[in-house]
Parts: structure tokens; C-alpha cells; sequence
């Protein structure tokens, strides 16, 4: 919210000041502050929409929608600020023959408060985070969005006042053009860099390394299991995890013990990782899996040289 209320208040004063002198450097940065308020409406949206609780459309709920609105934020950065910061550099080199100043102490000073708010922004994001738990914080994709928006803003502020400096000390409109492309530039790294992280959480990435060893130091400390032979785990939402184990048990032991058996394990899986929310748990005959998959592969030895030969007669 306050990045938000920042953002838009800085976006008319750029425009305007943007518009009055007529400096490409100013505009890029008024394109960036648009891209950055519409996306805080995006993360607004997914911090509501990620909360619904689950039903039977969606059993596992909606925490993904926070990766989805973070992924349109990124879009958004990459199109509306890094593309159109571009475009004006090149428009700067195009049309730099006529030199006007008027506008540019008014556009600096703009670029001045813009910079104390961005800072302050910045500044309120950190708190945020360091209240989280440090880099721990920086899980919340909308945060970690807020956090990456607001550095950008502060360096692409700095290189706008750099540039248009430059520019009125010079006489060369080069300079301009130089903040434009770096603005530009800085603006779709970054959008590359949230938009990645955001693919990986909707494709279905595994819980963190940490939170894996836990449960799988748990299982394997369990007697009645004889071998874990896979554990599968998956970020559901910034606070949920799904986490599906296939387990061999030690023989002699019959359903009503199995039952009981998964049942502890479950919970004490909860216990040790809270964020997993849903588990599964396949018991399997390991040693009988292991016997049909060297038959299959004998089987498909004894096959492959007569359809080798087969494919040579012919």
C-alpha cells in the first residue's frame, strides 16, 4: 500500500514534468512509476485472491494466484517501463538537433522528491522483510516484487537526474538517451528476474532443500520403514507444500498397524514442517518393484536382438 501510494503520486509529477521539458530521461522514469502502480494493483489482487480457501474446484486452494499476479507484474515492468524506456532513447538520438532547457530545473526537482520517496518506499520494504525472518521474507513473491520495484526506482532515478545533468551541462542530448537505455535496460533484467521465479512456482517447484532433509531424516528414522524410495514435495503457496513420500515397511505387518503407522507419520510430518498442508503417503513392496523392473529389463534384452536382426534383414 505504500509503495503503492508513493508510486502514484510520483507517476502524475513525472508526466507532467516529463511532458513540460520535454526530457526522454523523465518520461522513462514517468513510464516506470505507471508500470510500477499498475503492478502493485496486480499484487493487491493476488494477496486477496491467494487467501481463498480451498474448495472442489481448486482442493488444494489459491496460493498460487500470488505467482500468477507476480508473473503479470513482471510482464508489466518488461513492456510498459523497460520497452517504452528504450523507445525513448532512441527517440532522443532521433530528435536531439533542437536543444531546449526550459522545464529541466522543475523536471529535477521532480526527480528529487521522486527520489526521497522511492527511498522511503525502499526503506518501509526492507523493515518488511527484515520483520519476516531477513531473506526469508523475500519468499512472499509480492514483497519480493515491492523490494525489486523500489531498488529500481532508486538507481533509475539516479540515472535520470544523471542524465538530464549531464545533458544541460554538455549540451548533449547523448546523455538522455544513455539514462534512457540503462533505465530501459535495468527494468527488464529485473523483469526477467521476477518473471523466472514466478514460472518456477507455477510450474510446481519443490520445497526448499532444508525443509526436504527434515522429513526425509524423519521417515528414515521411523523403524517401521524398511526404505524411502522417493519423496516428492511441491510449494502449493507461499505458506503451504504438498509433500507425497513412497515408503517400503519392514514385513510382517498387517493393515490395522499400516493404518496406524501413517497416521503418526503424518502428523509428525506436519510438526516438523508446518507448511505442509498436504500429504500423502504410498506404501510400496520395494524388493517386489525392484524384481519387475529387472524382469522387464531382461525381458527387453532377450527382445532387442531379434529386432535388431530383424531391422538388418530387412
Amino acid at each position: 500500500m505504500v509503495a503503492l501510494g508513493a508510486n502514484l503520486v510520483i507517476a502524475v509529477a513525472k508526466t507532467i514534468g516529463g511532458l513540460l521539458a520535454g526530457s526522454p530521461a523523465l518520461l522513462s522514469e514517468a513510464a516506470h512509476s505507471v508500470a510500477d502502480s499498475l503492478n502493485e494493483v496486480f499484487l493487491l489482487a493476488a494477496l486477496r485472491r491467494s487467501r481463498r480457501p480451498a474448495d472442489s474446484r481448486h482442493p488444494f486452494g489459491y496460493g498460487k494466484e500470488r505467482f500468477f499476479w507476480s508473473l503479470l507484474a513482471a510482464v508489466g515492468i518488461f513492456v510498459m517501463g523497460g520497452c517504452f524506456s528504450v523507445f525513448q532513447g532512441f527517440h532522443a538520438l532521433a530528435s536531439g538537433s533542437e536543444e531546449s532547457y526550459d522545464g529541466y530545473v522543475a523536471g529535477l526537482a521532480v526527480l528529487g522528491v521522486a527520489l526521497v520517496s522511492e527511498g522511503a518506499s525502499l526503506l518501509r520494504a526492507l523493515h518488511q522483510v527484515r520483520g519476516q525472518g531477513g531473506s526469508g521474507g523475500l519468499r512472499d513473491p509480492a514483497l519480493r516484487t515491492v523490494v525489486a520495484e523500489d531498488g529500481t526506482a532508486v538507481l533509475g532515478v539516479t540515472l535520470a537526474i544523471a542524465g538530464m545533468a549531464l545533458h544541460m551541462v554538455t549540451g548533449q542530448v547523448l546523455w538522455e538517451a544513455l539514462a534512457s537505455f540503462g533505465i530501459g535496460a535495468l527494468l527488464m533484467y529485473v523483469a526477467f528476474w521476477l518473471g523466472r521465479d514466478a514460472r518456477e512456482q507455477l510450474i510446481g517447484r519443490a520445497a526448499g532443500a532444508e525443509s526436504s532433509d527434515r522429513i526425509r531424516a524423519l521417515l528414515e528414522a521411523q523403524p517401521e520403514i524398511d526404505s524411502v524410495e522417493a519423496l516428492l514435495t511441491m510449494e502449493l503457496g507461499l505458506d503451504s507444500a504438498l509433500v507425497a513420500a513412497r515408503v517400503d515397511l519392514v514385513p510382517g505387518l498387517d493393515s490395522e498397524q499400516v493404518e496406524e503407522i501413517a497416521v503418526r507419520i503424518k502428523r509428525s510430518i506436519a510438526h516438523v514442517v508446518p507448511e505442509a498442508h498436504q500429504i500423502f503417503l504410498d506404501v510400496t513392496d520395494a524388493r517386489a518393484a525392484r524384481r519387475a523392473r529387472q524382469a522387464e529389463r531382461r525381458e527387453g534384452a532377450a527382445k532387442s536382438p531379434a529386432v535388431t536382426g530383424e531391422r538388418g534383414g530387412a
